[in-house]
């Protein structure tokens, strides 16, 4: 079993989101034999890394790795590296085209695909989201914050990438809020004024205090979409308790890490822990989860069900990472959706449930994921017409 620290260094390597520091750290571990076959063993089973390669030639994958390599490792790193990550990565490749061969399946009837079409309609490159978002003020005045842009007053500071609250007096009598909303195509991150750190995934939208009042429950609600809360202990906080509110649940927790999923166009919320301890309740029951846990709240029948989950694909989207384990691909393409900002219409409607399991980088455009979705055969053909994609 791999460990969930490793697991993150190998996705990141084959999405070509590592660092270099975190390159040393998968080279040390990949020194030991028994490590190399947990490598392989876990690649095989999990990812197609690279679904563009239909004819696979060693000497090719190689060179292209290096070329790619190059750009962001120094050559003296690159030397001394060159034997070993680079065998690794070629294993990973070999694997990983094996394994596209069953790395997906159908739920419903589809039909079979002789002669698919090879041309595809694009008017328009479709970028990958960026780091943006609108801060409404007490006053409800509006901020656009995003790359380039710089905010900065006596409450909180914003480089473009994150906002960062100062830490207030927790004696104020009075509360000031602020809502940071996420259009379709970004993402942020928030720093609140105890210290708790918040990452925003698109379309969605927080509700905060810009201070918090001392020995009173620190709330937040978030009012739709994906958040990742770390939150600050109470230790830190003169013993006061955190709570993340929504319309439909209420999270009570100490000091911890966790996800919570509750779109508008959704009709359930999942609520993910990574770990410490929260208690999700709905005015009817509570539930207590584990780490590794989940629990997924039927907005329409009040009902909570807790499963056991793999939490690195419940939050691989905060570290710039779509990890999918057989979703349906009409649930892909949600996130995919909000990310890219286009619409997506289904042209088969068999298509919605066939299920995908697989790995792609967030840097990617458009095309390139849905030509990685094509090449398995998935669909037959995609069209892209400026901000809609029809899929066949």
């Amino acid at each position: 079993m791999i460990a969930p620290k490793t697991e993150i260094l190998i996705v990141k390597f084959i999405t070509n989101q590592a660092s270099i520091s975190e390159l040393d750290e998968l080279e040390k571990w990949l020194l030991d034999s028994d490590n190399e076959k947990v490598f392989k063993a876990y690649v095989k089973t999990n990812y197609a890394i690279d679904y563009n390669m239909k004819k696979f030639d060693s000497k090719k994958v190689k060179n292209k790795l290096s070329e790619e390599m190059a750009n962001e490792i120094k050559v003296i790193k690159l030397k001394r590296r060159r034997k070993t990550i680079y065998y690794y990565a070629a294993a990973a490749c070999i694997l990983g085209i094996i394994a596209s061969a069953y790395l997906y399946k159908s739920n419903a009837p589809i039909k079979a695909i002789e002669s698919a079409p090879t041309t595809v309609t694009i008017n328009d490159i479709i970028e990958p989201g960026t780091d943006k978002a609108v801060l409404t003020l007490e006053d409800g005045s509006k901020v656009e914050l995003g790359k380039s842009s710089y905010y900065d007053t006596q409450d909180a500071k914003s480089n473009g990438e994150q906002i960062v609250y100062n830490k207030a007096k927790l004696n104020q009598a009075e509360v000031k809020y602020n809502y940071l909303t996420i259009p379709r195509g970004g993402q942020f991150h928030i720093k609140l004024s105890d210290g708790t750190q918040v990452w925003l995934n698109s379309e969605s939208r927080l509700k905060y205090p810009v201070n918090f009042i001392a020995n009173k429950t620190r709330e937040v609600e978030l009012i739709y979409g994906e958040a990742y809360f770390d939150v600050s202990p109470s230790t830190e906080n003169n013993g006061s308790k955190f709570k993340v509110l929504n319309k439909s649940q209420e999270i009570e927790v100490l000091g911890t890490e966790f996800n919570i999923k509750a779109y508008k166009d959704e009709h359930k919320i999942y609520t993910t822990l990574v770990e410490g301890s929260v208690a999700v309740g709905n005015g009817n029951e509570q539930q207590k989860l584990l780490p590794n846990q989940q629990a997924k709240l039927n907005i329409e029948e009040r009902t909570f069900k807790v499963y056991k989950v793999n939490v690195y694909n419940e939050v691989s989207w905060k570290n710039g990472i779509f990890s999918f384990r057989d979703k349906p691909l009409k649930d892909i393409m949600k996130v995919i959706s909000r990310w890219y900002d286009v619409d997506v219409v289904f042209e088969t409607k068999g298509l919605e449930e066939v299920t995908f399991k697989g790995v792609l980088g967030k840097n990617q455009n458009l095309e390139e994921i849905l030509s990685a979705i094509k090449t398995l055969s998935i669909i037959q053909n995609y069209e892209i017409h400026e901000k809609k994609i029809i899929l066949k």
